[in-house]
């Protein structure tokens, strides 16, 4: 494949044809920041922080929206664009309220990076926004209109759950229609809060009394581990504080995911505090109560109980289902164990893979 070949901040580099400069920019370790940009969606071009400068451009342009050419000459650094990265931050600064702290802002943390300080007159949202919905909240203060969300529903779930209404100072965004999102196309698979880059979407679920969350983005430990609710082996993070879950999240880039999850995924995991969650085996006794019992002795029951109605009744008298929840591998064990163990062809597993 020819490469496309360009002088980025005096030195020559290549990219793929097609890539963006933003793409070359973070080759290059280039620190180039963005806000409305996400690697899962269409450039967009919005936000202006990674305005970059091109020779024979009569104004810098967006590095996320410019598809890299041959014989290119781009400077990502410089003080006049450090300058007006620096007042965008400011200017959106100006109209946001810092997030609840559940998830990390990011305009703050690019504020920061470039020095940029809150200006002294700040345009306050008034706009309040409730839902019956038990799983998504959103603080519309702290909202910079980058469209992620609304882009992210539109481009990637195809449910068109979140619309941007009005322009300007009227401008803000909503479920369609201004409906509840139960009474929308919403799938409820919170996608629009891992996009989010102020945590103006966030989790209900993370927050506690008196709308507290329950614990900050930097008071939890992240475990990253695969989801079990069936095999298709979503990579995710588990945010936990004294040992008891406060959300979950995906990384985007990594695993068969991409940092998308289901509504299983992201919020159903409130079975793993439940007191009624089973945490050993139970085997019944003589009386015909439950009883916890070790593994070994579960399993040995189970044979027993298989072989037993094997030698009464035969082999096809018996069935094996596998849970949606197995791996392709742990299917392919049980039909070994029904066919080659047990003789019988009588095997199904309810994700029907």
């Amino acid at each position: 494949m020819n490469k496309i070949c360009f002088q980025l901040d005096g030195r020559e580099v290549e990219v793929a044809p097609g890539e963006t400069l933003l793409d070359a920019c973070r080759a290059a370790a280039s620190a180039v920041p963005t806000l409305c940009h996400d690697d899962r969606l269409d450039p967009y071009g919005g936000c202006r922080m990674c305005l970059v400068e091109l020779e024979g451009a009569p104004r810098p342009v967006p590095a996320c929206k410019t598809v890299a050419a041959d014989g290119m000459k781009v400077v990502s650094q410089s003080d006049t664009l450090e300058r007006v990265r620096r007042t965008m931050a400011e200017m959106l600064l100006a109209e946001h309220d810092p997030s609840n702290g559940i998830q990390e802002d990011e305009l703050v943390s690019c504020a920061s990076m470039l020095n940029a300080v809150t200006p002294p007159v700040r345009f306050k949202i008034e706009r309040t926004w409730e839902d019956r919905n038990r799983f998504l909240g959103f603080d519309p203060g702290s909202c910079i209109l980058c469209d992620r969300c609304v882009r992210y529903c539109d481009e990637v779930m195809q449910c068109t759950a979140l619309e941007h209404v009005g322009q300007g100072s009227e401008a803000f965004i909503q479920p369609t229609d201004g409906a509840s999102f139960l009474d929308t196309s919403c799938e409820l698979c919170g996608g629009c809060i891992g996009t989010c880059p102020t945590g103006a979407l966030y989790e209900k679920q993370a927050m506690g009394e008196e709308g507290k969350p329950k614990a900050t983005e930097a008071e939890t430990e992240k475990t990253r581990t695969v989801c079990t609710f069936c095999g298709v082996g979503c990579v995710l993070d588990v945010h936990s504080k004294d040992g008891k879950i406060v959300k979950i999240n995906a990384e985007a880039g990594v695993g068969p995911n991409d940092g998308h999850l289901c509504n299983k995924g992201r919020f159903a995991w409130q079975f793993v505090h439940h007191p009624d969650r089973l945490t050993t085996p139970l085997l019944r006794n003589q009386a015909g109560e439950l009883e916890p019992c070790s593994w070994d002795t579960a399993l040995d029951c189970v044979a027993e109980g298989l072989q037993s109605v094997k030698e009464q009744h035969g082999a096809d008298t018996l069935g094996f289902l596998a849970s949606s929840r197995c791996t392709n591998e742990d299917v392919y064990a049980l039909q070994k164990l029904a066919r080659a163990t047990v003789l019988t062809n009588n095997v199904h597993s309810c994700a029907a893979t």
